[in-house]
């Protein structure tokens, strides 16, 4: 989600910022702080007593990020995973709650710009694939073990892949032979399995997608994360999701239906609305419709096309 390195050009900037409606005085968390195009807007609209704290799980991004912001002292940053989002913000809160929260999901523009990441079929490198390439194993390690039953299952699920089972059964056969440890290897390999073609999509585009998912745990992840968003927002703080993936968005609209919707055999219960709220511990509700970015944003920045913005609202009183 630009082109050289270190450059970043963030979706649904204008939608984004409308969403959390930033207070000047408000404290906000960046929970995927890439390289800061949406810390940067968030920053532009907060007066002088306004906080963000922002975490990523990239060094690179982390590291960029404090030479990017030096001067910046009302941001805060930190390596971590956002699955840890509550234990790693916690200690640099300056009151009990936030008033906003912004995820913005999927790969970085430098991140699948610089090859040696080998996040992207078009650009030659070892297979890695790894958000934190300080944590975990590259992918080129999973597949080299993974049975052909474990291959298929991820990318027919995560990738949604018709051919996963032809995948699968190439891999498996190829590294018979030598191990894989090129994308442009791996890229190639699946393009000669798929038999058809989708328009305008490399044939190893849902491959790599899921192999990246993965390996980065990224649906348990944010499942992990949203389930802590709640206990840190404030009475009417903002939760603000961009999701790039069907599989992303299904849980995020999922997440926010689960705490916008009481439990339908509470409905015949002589209930006050206040009991029946604190009975079916109804916390959040959607903010207007999911938002997708303009043609002019897509012509702009192709890497916005799968984007899919969904935004909620802590309710006044709600109890977690």
């Amino acid at each position: 989600m630009g082109g050289v390195l270190d450059e970043h050009t963030p979706v649904l900037v204008e939608e984004t910022l409308a969403a959390l409606a930033i207070r000047p005085a408000g404290l906000y968390i960046d929970a995927t702080f890439g390289r800061g195009g949406h810390s940067e807007r968030i920053l532009q609209a907060l007066g002088p007593q306004g906080r963000l704290i922002a975490l990523d799980r990239d060094p690179e991004a982390i590291a960029a990020g404090r030479l990017r912001f030096a001067q910046e002292s009302r941001l805060c940053l930190l390596h971590a995973q956002f699955a840890d989002l509550a234990l790693s913000v916690r200690p640099h809160l300056s009151r009990t709650y936030c008033d906003g929260i912004l995820f913005d999901l999927g790969v970085s523009s430098p991140q699948l710009d610089e090859a040696e990441r080998g996040f992207s079929f078009g650009r030659d490198g070892p297979i890695d694939m790894r958000m934190d390439p300080t944590r975990g194993r590259p992918v080129s390690s999973w597949l080299a073990q993974a049975s052909r039953d474990e291959i298929r299952r991820v990318i027919g699920t995560l990738g949604e892949e018709r051919f996963a089972g032809r995948i699968a059964t190439a891999i498996v056969r190829a590294r018979a032979v030598q191990p894989l440890t090129r994308t442009a290897e791996l890229a190639a390999l699946v393009a000669r399995a798929v038999p058809t073609r989708e328009g305008g999509r490399h044939p190893a585009t849902r491959t790599f997608q899921a192999l990246r998912m993965h390996v980065n745990d990224e649906l348990p992840q944010l499942r992990s994360a949203l389930e802590q968003t709640v206990p840190l927002l404030s009475s009417g703080g903002r939760l603000a999701v961009i999701a790039f993936h069907s599989l992303e968005d299904r849980l995020v609209k999922q997440f926010i239906r689960a705490r916008a919707q009481p439990d339908a055999a509470l409905a015949t219960l002589p209930l006050s609305e206040t009991q029946a709220r604190a009975a079916a511990r109804l916390t959040l509700r959607a903010v207007g419709r999911k938002q997708r970015p303009s043609a002019q944003e897509i012509a702009a920045n192709p890497r916005a096309r799968s984007a899919l913005l969904r935004v909620a609202e802590r309710l006044a009183g709600s109890d977690t």
